[in-house]
């Protein structure tokens, strides 16, 4: 299940249906559309950053308050606060809606980089409601960052952001089965993994430059973390320890509990339960995570791992009460049943 853990991490101003395969295929266009330019424009730096990505994703990406609050780990109301002072901030200091000039597009590209990056994480793993997946989010988040990597060719952070975004959605049409419900990673088809994708993540890495460990940026170790993934042929090939490194690495970027999490995971994938429960313990004990479900989800599994059944079986009934989807609520039900009859 923590294989599933890691695959982890709205609708309304899209102009109409998206074709995802028509929109990842098609590539990317050079010139500035007008979601894009708007992009730009909420992340001027006259807004703090936190404010400027949360008034992109619920202007531009249509996500709900609610959905961009749990994203930030705030209360609903903090961040509908938060979006109606930037709005008043752009409208009070007349910021216009344009391109801005080249020499300032460098300094706005983590604000826009990170907006791209969460209605990604919106599309790849839905906040709330009956779907697993949203895929005409995930299609336009891979629409931007192409866009972002043809104005700013030289950005080593926008293409690896796109890599990233590709080698995600690769796995996306074995994520979910025919009724709708959620395919943990190891067990998913990889012989229906897109390939192209995968190859196309791939070679975006290869072109980033790689001096030092030291220089590289968070979206680049996300992305080869993924690409750990997309090597391994099956489950049991997968680098733990290398995906654990890499979170270490990335711990020292752009710490967050989600990547704290992730990197208790990893350990425990690596080196045994004992060691994920006590990785996890800690981040339980920092108290930023109390309400989000993949924390319980996996103690439940290095729980039942360890043969700590009782425990496990608590541990997965306070996931599924917090469980904001269908899929993973169904799924969490179905691991329950199993630990309960060992």
């Amino acid at each position: 299940m923590n294989e599933w853990l890691l695959d982890a991490r709205a609708d309304g101003s899209l102009d109409g249906p998206v074709d995802p395969a028509d929109v990842i295929a098609r590539g990317g266009d050079p010139a500035w559309d007008d979601r894009l330019r708007l992009v730009f424009t909420c992340a001027h730096p006259a807004l703090p950053m936190e404010a400027h990505v949360a008034l992109t994703l619920r202007t531009v990406g249509g996500l709900e308050t609610r959905e961009i609050a749990r994203a930030f780990l705030v209360p609903e109301s903090t961040m509908g606060q938060r979006i109606a002072r930037a709005k008043r901030k752009i409208r009070n200091a007349g910021i216009p809606y344009r391109v801005p000039p080249a020499d300032a597009l460098a300094e706005r590209l983590g604000g826009v980089l990170a907006v791209v990056y969460l209605i990604a994480n919106e599309g790849y793993l839905a906040s709330s409601g009956d779907r697993l997946q949203r895929l005409d989010l995930a299609a336009e988040s891979i629409r931007l960052s192409r866009l972002l990597t043809d104005v700013m060719p030289e950005a080593d952070e926008a293409r690896a952001l796109l890599a990233l975004l590709l080698l995600q959605h690769s796995r996306a049409a074995t994520r979910v089965d025919g009724a709708g419900d959620l395919v943990p990673l190891a067990e998913q088809d990889r012989a229906h993994w897109d390939a192209h994708e995968i190859a196309e993540g791939l070679a975006l890495l290869a072109r980033g430059s790689r001096a030092t460990r030291a220089s590289d940026g968070p979206y680049r170790l996300q992305a080869e973390i993924q690409a750990v993934h997309a090597r391994a042929a099956t489950a049991a090939e997968t680098d733990w320890a290398e995906i654990a490194a890499r979170y270490d690495d990335l711990a020292r970027h752009a710490d967050s509990p989600f990547v704290r999490l992730n990197r208790a995971i990893a350990i425990g994938e690596a080196n045994g339960a004992g060691a994920g429960l006590t990785a996890l313990a800690e981040v339980e004990a920092e108290g930023r995570l109390a309400g989000y479900h993949l924390l319980p989800a996996a103690q439940a599994e290095f729980l039942r791992r360890a043969g700590r059944l009782d425990e496990a079986a608590a541990r997965c009934r306070d996931a599924i009460a917090l469980a904001p989807t269908e899929p993973e609520r169904r799924f969490l039900e179905r691991r329950l049943a199993e630990i309960s009859i060992r």
